[in-house]
């Protein structure tokens, strides 16, 4: 746990350094997919008979939660693509860190650990911007849709992981973008109720991390989270996480001791 403790330490001097060149961002994001979105589209929504269509709520607070959960998954896909394949293939730091007492897990780890604190901050942020426009919920419900919101993001991160390691040329990253990213991004329910959707695509849209993630948000900000179906959202991206974290172990390990041998 040391070992992992100071590699984490090193990601986190990393980020010290170029934290500025994200933190803008980090606010305008949310600030203008909230403003156009939920506000703008929003209005044409609730004026057509939208609260009734979503439970009661405006389309501003449907929404919000929604895109949190996208957040962490883009967040997390950020992270763990290119940021992860090219510390193998361009700039060798995993390499390097071969040479250390670290084991592979413990790189492993310490780089997890490390996006975990970057989703933490950068839905933080995004809660934050949430809180301005009114749809944040209580506090306690705040604090339980940013857990819910790193837990989502590390469900795809682990995989991620696996499969940055796994590949062989960065051209693969068009399939994971193509056929995983964008689709999770515009049908897990986090823009409109997936039952919205033909019953394929819905089922679909159950079994991927996203939508789960979705259901928590929403259920905290709204405050109508319900304890058997939220414990039924926790345990799946809790799989999530452990079979992606495997596969990134496995990964990992061959990648590296290719690169040694």
């Amino acid at each position: 746990m040391e070992l992992v403790r100071r590699q984490f330490d090193y990601w986190a001097t990393t980020y010290r350094r170029t934290w500025k060149g994200s933190i803008i961002s980090s606010f305008v994001n949310p600030l203008l997919f909230l403003s156009a979105m939920g506000v703008g589209l929003g209005g044409y929504v609730d004026d057509s008979s939208g609260p009734q269509s979503l439970g009661g709520v405006s389309y501003l607070a449907f929404l919000a939660p929604g895109l949190l959960a996208t957040t962490a998954l883009q967040t997390a896909v950020s992270e763990s693509s290119f940021a992860v394949y090219g510390k193998f293939k361009w700039n060798k730091v995993y390499s390097s860190m071969t040479a250390t007492p670290l084991r592979v897990v413990d790189i492993l780890n310490g780089n997890l650990l490390y996006v975990g604190f970057r989703l933490a901050t950068t839905c933080a942020v995004f809660l934050i911007v949430l809180a301005a426009f009114g749809v944040a919920g209580s506090i306690a419900g705040a604090l339980g849709a940013l857990l819910s919101a790193v837990l989502v993001g590390m469900a795809c991160t682990t995989p991620v992981f696996g499969y940055s390691a796994w590949i062989k040329t960065d051209a693969a990253f068009a399939v994971l973008f193509r056929l995983g990213l964008i689709p999770m991004f515009l049908f897990s329910g986090a823009f409109f109720p997936v039952d919205q959707m033909p019953d394929t695509i819905e089922w679909l849209a159950y079994l991927t991390p996203v939508w789960h993630g979705v259901e928590l948000c929403r259920g905290f900000t709204l405050g109508s989270a319900e304890l058997w179906p939220g414990v039924g959202h926790v345990g799946y991206l809790l799989v999530w996480i452990a079979v992606g974290w495997l596969w990134a172990r496995t990964a990992f390990q061959r990648r590296l001791v290719e690169a040694s041998s």
